[in-house]
């Protein structure tokens, strides 16, 4: 779970750059001219690109190398001026070569540095010189390499890194030690241009070369036409274009340049307003984890009304809300909604579940028709509205003599202000008649309300006010307050009249001195205003009562009521039972709560007015704020499906299904976007490899998978899910009771908007774009402002495919798809001309291969080269392969196996159903279905080298495991995984794209498919989730010579360190093999992740940041076999005393050393009269304490246990602690703290 604390991490530590792009974010149609020589069209298109974004141009024979680094030299030479461009190559020659060829094509300065030169013994006065004088330089990689070293070159300084022969980036050439040391490392990265030849590099190893160089390898040839497919864009002017990526949106510059050159219009001149400092460095990619983007909210419309200007009354609409408890004798009042609007069918008749402590209450809402309410009806239930919600989850009286402002009841005065057309409803009591079924809206508890606002109003004008300590009177032929006492007893005398004593049960009264609402439990008996009060200050509530509010009790020889406090907001809609604390505290440390007691208020009751409302009115409306939120949030998803309109016959999406998809997990709702996302995901991306491979037939696997990666991709379903404004509707932030208002409450805790925008909707501009890690998710101000992580946009999109093709198969999920843009819809007759292209193939039966292997796997082809293509491997040397069927069969299965764990599998989580996918679906599990069903030796192949891989792989299955599996112990080659999947795509095509027929097929292939019980996690991460969940911290250090990796994990526990070690191909595996070492060695000692799961510890790590492995993996580091050994003195920075830095401090220094995470147990003390707590000249109350202990086990030396002062919440508590431990480790002289 994730700490507040803790930063967002990238997948690199390093840091993500915002140059490297995926092609899919930079829409083709949209370049603008740079200023530029008009070369060749292809040259002129890639340096277009290369100016967005960091490629790899793997350039084709007889293209010019020098043409396309000479324009790109010029274009960046302009907008870049204050910077320097450096051109690498790898030979002297070659740097001679380019020197002269951009100085005879590019009108700046240009030098050249190589060895001979004498450039290493240059000083660094020499080599400012030459910055200073050049524009661009272009040098050996050695020479930068040994310059950057020395600190003569910083890449601060550079604009553009041309890199020649970039296929050379790889294990320790100087092009690879300046990418890892220097580049992956600079907070301010220069545009990286790559250059080789694409027969240069090997398929295998693009991936790499891109993930080194932190670029992407560009085709031009393969990029043409691909534009169309995500959606239909409008097109522009060839001169007026616009640029819409984020890293782009600095329009002056390309519209100067086009001035210059006569191409726009000056009706088109950039404005002169200067840019945000904020969009002058190009934020990460739209749609990604890092970046965050500042969104507005949705209104529902159903809430508006206009009602409040009417003087003849108005016609409602009425929505009745039945509460129904588990504890029978446990009675709430029904209640009406009434709104101008008319909701959807799922809306206004649903159930929704209330959890409170101990108990749990459904509500349903059905509709009622309409109800007619005059205007003078109307003020009542406004004013009932206002009293009630104000009293119970705001405040009656405003202002405060502690802040100098003057203390009035807040109906005193005009109230119109509340009440808003954009958010305008009634929530009125219902009086069900006992002789009938029917309903009507409860008068007189309205009008009991009324009359008490206006006693209120009255005793508390300026010249009788209570505060003044003047008697104050009534004019409704009541008792006078303050008024000479006659002795009844049986009467309790309250502020408006008279009660008797044996009927106050459950009467529901308001303080007049406060405001609160309370109901009365009984009398306090022995007691009266003369008794002690609880604050030894005071000698007695009529002494308190006097010199606390000025009033001077008459009826001193009262009883004091007994009163139980009407609550505060809280979230009902989430299930805090048993199981949940003990997740909770797994997460926030041992909470240990005092024995719960009954606290109760005691009051005179001649400061109470008696309201004739019953008490079950009041208990509903504590469940209003959630079952408005709700609802609200139901409306919105109706809003949005009403949007979309999906009108296909027998065709129908819930609300609820349309909300899920738009909730994420920060909600923290039981219900979030993630299962149909995984879901959506999957059908995206089959339809879109079906819609190519069908559309494209000539297009090569490669070139298929580049043009998908356009369509789905989360910066493509990002642009187009904000062009459809999606991202008002999407929910990422918790529901906040205590800042959710009725029509007609004033807001205790406003968050005013400090956001520089004046409207709701807010733009997608850089200057809202942020990577802060500090920023808040889904906290909105007043007016609905909230930041939100720019992939849950494109998450959003995903999970309403998902959401669509659950409720109306493929159909309701293409209509979807073209909803939001994406344009693929198959078309049937493509299938027919795929079948038949195939069926005209001539094919030649061979030893009934074919025929064999549809009986293996219990399907005949109609086409039969259908099937001869997916077995057949690219070395065999024919025209066809089974590459483009494997690009096909590998979207076909992702999809099948993730629709059948998505509906298998209801209740299981979404992390766990990722796990399960990715466990069903990959390379490795397809290659031993392959060897299971005996389907690889049909694997048409003429390469020895796959050959023996596949040999090596069938004799790693000798040896079954405990379950009598045969699993092997080495990873399987790729080619049989392939052509698993390219069976699949066949067969899809062959049954002309019937899915279930696929299905039906392949289901029993894969079988047994892995289950819930069975997941196993990858050994590195299941060692982390193990590390997280017992609190300890691992070292990471990883060495590669190019040839082998080596990984060792240290893993501190309390009396010994353990340390695993692996040695593979790669970092990955050596890293997977260390981790398995290190989880023998810890199962070895009975800590495992069943243990650690099953085991209910009395004592909880607190999870101080949710990512505690230091990961150092570095080229030098050296492996570390000895203990830890902590100097006598270990020095610690000044501590950071903002809330959360103490904690920040300590985590960050068990990290260093490996320690094993604190462990904390918190008491809290309630009490009726505020606590107050002193942070510096600030005062604090709260009516809670907290009280934290803290331990600290150091491995092989002492446990540390320190107890922190009191706060008022329970991180504050932490806090605290920490800083008594930390204070206590330099008395045991441990650490030294610096002041």
């Amino acid at each position: 779970m994730d700490s507040a604390l803790e930063p967002e991490r990238s997948e690199e530590d390093g840091g993500s750059n915002s140059l490297k792009r995926k092609f899919s974010e930079i829409d083709a149609s949209s370049f603008s001219p740079m200023m530029i020589d008009s070369g060749s069209n292809g040259s002129y298109e890639l340096c277009e690109v290369a100016m967005q974004m960091n490629i790899i141009a793997r350039l084709g024979t007889g293209t010019d190398k020098s043409e396309i680094t000479n324009m790109l030299i010029k274009a960046m030479s302009f907008s870049h001026s204050a910077k320097i461009i450096i051109v690498l190559a790898p030979t002297v020659n070659l740097v001679k070569q380019q020197c002269c060829v951009i100085k005879g094509h590019v009108s700046v300065n240009v030098g050249e540095y190589f060895g001979a030169k004498g450039v290493d013994k240059w000083t660094s006065l020499r080599w400012q010189e030459e910055v200073t004088n050049h524009h661009v330089m272009v040098m050996t990689p050695q020479i930068l390499l040994a310059a950057l070293r020395s600190g003569f070159l910083k890449l601060v300084m550079v604009s553009l890194l041309v890199i020649d022969e970039c296929h050379r980036t790889t294990g320790s050439h100087p092009y690879a030690q300046i990418m890892k040391e220097f580049y992956h490392k600079s907070t301010d990265k220069p545009k990286i241009f790559g250059l080789t030849m694409s027969g240069d590099v090997r398929e295998d190893q693009v991936a790499n070369l891109e993930n080194l160089m932190d670029s992407q390898a560009f085709n031009l040839e393969e990029q043409k036409g691909v534009e169309t497919l995500a959606t239909t864009v409008k097109e522009e002017a060839a001169a007026t274009q616009t640029i819409i990526d984020p890293s782009c949106t600095n329009k002056q510059l390309p519209c100067k340049q086009l001035h210059q050159l006569d191409a726009l219009d000056n009706d088109a001149a950039p404005e002169k307003k200067v840019a945000s400092s904020q969009s002058k460095s190009s934020s990460s990619a739209a749609g990604s984890k890092k970046r965050k983007e500042l969104h507005g909210t949705t209104r529902a419309n159903a809430l508006s009304g206009t009602w409040g200007e009417n003087l003849d009354g108005a016609v409602f609409q009425a929505y009745k809300f039945d509460f129904c408890c588990n504890i029978s004798k446990d009675l709430y009042s029904s209640f009406f909604l009434l709104i101008e609007s008319t909701l959807a069918e799922d809306v206004g008749n649903v159930e929704i579940d209330l959890y409170l402590v101990r108990k749990f209450v459904k509500a349903s809402v059905l509709p009622y028709g309409q109800i007619h309410l005059s205007d003078e009806e109307m003020n009542k239930a406004k004013c009932f509205q206002q009293f009630f919600f104000n009293g119970m989850f705001g405040k009656l009286f405003v202002g405060s003599k502690s802040l100098g402002t003057k203390r009035e009841f807040l109906l005193q005065t005009d109230t119109s202000s509340l009440w808003n057309p954009s958010f305008m409803f009634l929530l009125l009591p219902v009086e069900t008649n006992g002789l009938t079924s029917s309903a009507m809206i409860d008068w007189s508890a309205i009008n009991s309300c009324a009359s008490v606002v206006e006693f209120l109003k009255k005793i508390h004008l300026p010249e009788l006010g209570v505060n003044d300590g003047n008697n104050c009177n009534t004019s409704l032929g009541q008792e006078v307050l303050l008024m000479d006492e006659k002795d009844q007893t049986n009467l309790i005398h309250f502020a408006n009249g008279s009660s008797d004593k044996n009927s106050l049960g459950e009467v529901v009264v308001i303080a007049v001195h406060t405001g609160r609402i309370y109901s009365i439990v009984d009398l306090v008996k022995d007691s009266s205003a003369m008794s002690p009060f609880e604050d030894d200050a005071y000698a007695s509530y009529a002494e308190y009562f006097n010199k606390k509010y000025g009033i001077v009790l008459a009826h001193v020889n009262q009883p004091l009521l007994k009163l139980k406090q009407s609550y505060h907001a809280h979230n009902l809609l989430v299930n805090f039972n048993e199981d949940m604390l003990v997740k909770r505290e797994s997460v926030a440390g041992n909470f240990r709560k005092r024995k719960p007691r009954n606290i109760h208020g005691h009051l005179p009751p001649e400061l109470l007015v008696r309201i004739d409302v019953p008490r079950d009115v009041v208990k509903s409306i504590y469940l209003l704020p959630s079952v408005m939120h709700r609802l609200e949030s139901l409306m919105l998803a109706s809003q949005l499906k009403e949007d979309i309109d999906c009108s296909i016959d027998n065709f129908s999406i819930s609300s609820t299904t349309i909300l899920e998809a738009l909730t994420t997990m920060t909600c923290a709702e039981t219900f979030s976007m993630e299962r149909l996302e995984l879901l959506g995901d999957s059908v995206l991306k089959y339809v879109a490899s079906s819609y190519l491979y069908l559309q494209y037939p000539d297009k090569d696997e490669g070139q298929l998978t580049r043009q998908r990666q356009l369509i789905i991709s989360n910066s493509n379903l990002h642009r187009l899910a904000t062009d459809h404004k999606l991202q008002g509707y999407i929910r990422n932030g918790a529901f906040e009771p205590r800042r959710w208002t009725a029509p007609g409450q004033f807001g205790l805790f406003p968050i005013p908007c400090k956001c520089e925008i004046d409207t709701r909707e807010v733009p997608l501009d850089p200057k809202f774009f942020t990577e802060n890690i500090t920023t808040k998710i889904g906290k909105s101000c007043d007016m609905g402002h909230r930041w939100m992580v720019s992939k849950s946009v494109s998450d959003c999109a995903e999970a309403l495919i998902g959401a669509y093709y659950v409720s109306g198969g493929l159909t309701a999920a293409l209509h979807m798809m073209k909803w939001l843009g994406v344009n693929v819809e198959i078309d049937t007759k493509l299938v027919t001309e795929a079948i038949n292209r195939v069926s005209l193939r001539s094919y030649i039966p061979k030893d009934n291969e074919i025929t064999e292997l549809e009986t293996k796997i219990r399907y005949e082809f109609s086409a039969k080269f259908l099937l001869k293509e997916a077995i057949t491997h690219s070395s065999v040397h024919e025209s066809y392969s089974y590459e483009r069927l494997e690009f096909l069969g590998d979207s076909v299965l992702d999809f099948l196996i993730t629709r059948h764990l998505f509906s298998k599998y209801e209740q299981t989580g979404p992390g766990e159903m990722s796990d399960l996918r990715a466990a069903c679906v990959n390379n490795e599990n397809f290659a031993q279905v392959a060897v299971k069903n005996n389907l690889h030796i049909h694997l048409q192949r003429c390469a020895e080298t796959l050959e023996t891989q596949i040999n090596e792989y069938l004799m790693s299955f000798a040896t079954p495991n405990e379950s009598g599996r045969s699993i092997p112990s080495i990873q399987g080659p790729k080619a049989l995984g392939d052509m698993v999947e390219s069976i699949a795509g066949a067969l899809l095509i062959d049954t002309r794209l019937d899915l279930d027929q696929v299905w039906r097929v392949f289901e029993p292939l894969l079988s047994p498919l892995v289950t819930p019980d069975e997941l196993q996690l990858a050994p590195y991460r299941e060692l982390n989730e193990l590390c997280d969940s017992l609190g300890y911290f691992t070292r990471v250090k990883c060495t590669n010579d190019g040839v082998k990796a080596q990984a060792t994990i240290q893993l501190q526990l309390e009396d010994v360190l353990l340390t695993g070690i692996g040695a593979e191909q790669t970092n990955k595996l050596a890293l997977g093999k260390a981790a398995s070492d290190l989880l023998k060695q810890l199962e070895e000692r009975n800590i495992s992740r069943k243990i650690s799961i099953g085991d209910n510890q009395s004592s909880v790590t607190v999870d101080l940041a949710c990512n505690h492995s230091d990961r150092e993996i570095s080229a030098s580091d050296s492996i570390e076999n000895q203990s830890v050994v902590i100097p006598d003195f270990s020095v610690i920075g000044p501590i950071n005393m903002k809330k959360g830095g103490p904690r920040g401090t300590l985590h960050e220094f068990c990290k260093k050393h490996l320690w094993p995470t604190p462990t904390f147990d918190t008491v809290e003390d309630k009490s009726r009269t505020a606590f107050e707590f002193i942070d510096g000249d600030e005062k604090r109350t709260s009516f809670s304490s907290f009280i934290s202990t803290i331990t600290l086990r150091i491995p092989n030396r002492e446990t540390v246990l320190c107890t922190g002062k009191a706060r008022p919440d329970k991180k504050s508590s932490f806090d605290f602690a920490v800083v008594e431990l930390l204070y206590e480790l330099e008395r045991r002289k441990i650490v030294i703290i610096q002041k």
